[in-house]
């Protein structure tokens, strides 16, 4: 995590916010609200959960979406279940909202959280966000644009492996994935246990609101 304070907490950009990815993050970058626990802050917070969003991505992610749905509107089950809750849209045929999530809702789920985990927890992240229109702290905006280095780095590397054939190389390339892949966990367990928290928190406010079998 500590690579992430090499980078700006400054607001994004208008060119950072531009394309799918950025459009799902710019929504929310001048929301003055913020969460009650900063992302670096959230392992302490919620230690247990910071750790079951690393090491069970599927069960912590399906877990939290039915906490956020349920949050949102209390005792829906899964009735607004969407894919990625439509935060990314959707591609040729694969729209979100078709997939089958009216029929099989939970199963859906267990397929986003199990190969799309990092878009699984920031759907669920997303929709508390835009119910109390909280912003992106500097936390946020480090990962966002490590993320984004970190891709780009691993592209180039893996272009570059391809074209030169030199000794180490296939060495360096790994261990570029490798930092890519720790620091994905981390963040996604720490996204995880933030949103919880909020959630939690929230929830404590107003206890009779919330007080029903999910």
């Amino acid at each position: 995590m500590s690579c992430l304070f090499c980078f700006s907490g400054e607001k994004l950009s208008p060119e950072e916010r531009k394309g799918k990815y950025g459009d799902a993050w710019g929504q929310y970058a001048d929301n003055e609200n913020e969460f009650k626990v900063k992302l670096c802050g959230a392992p302490c917070a919620e230690p247990c959960c910071w750790i079951g969003g690393m090491i069970c991505m599927p069960c912590a992610q399906y877990k939290l979406r039915h906490m956020a749905l349920n949050h949102a509107e209390p005792g829906s089950g899964w009735s607004n279940y969407q894919c990625c809750q439509g935060e990314f849209g959707g591609c040729c045929c694969i729209q979100p909202g078709n997939l089958g999530e009216d029929s099989c809702p939970r199963c859906c789920m267990c397929l986003e959280g199990s190969f799309c985990p990092g878009m699984a927890v920031s759907a669920s992240q997303g929709m508390i966000m835009r119910q109390y229109s909280l912003g992106l702290d500097e936390d946020d905006v480090r990962l966002i644009r490590c993320s984004n280095c970190l891709q780009w780095l691993a592209c180039i590397a893996s272009l570059l492996n391809i074209c030169i054939d030199c000794e180490g190389d296939d060495a360096c390339v790994t261990i570029i994935n490798t930092v890519a892949d720790v620091v994905f966990c981390c963040v996604s367990g720490c996204m995880t246990a933030r949103t919880y928290h909020e959630i939690k928190e929230r929830e404590a406010l107003a206890p009779e609101k919330y007080r029903m079998v999910r």
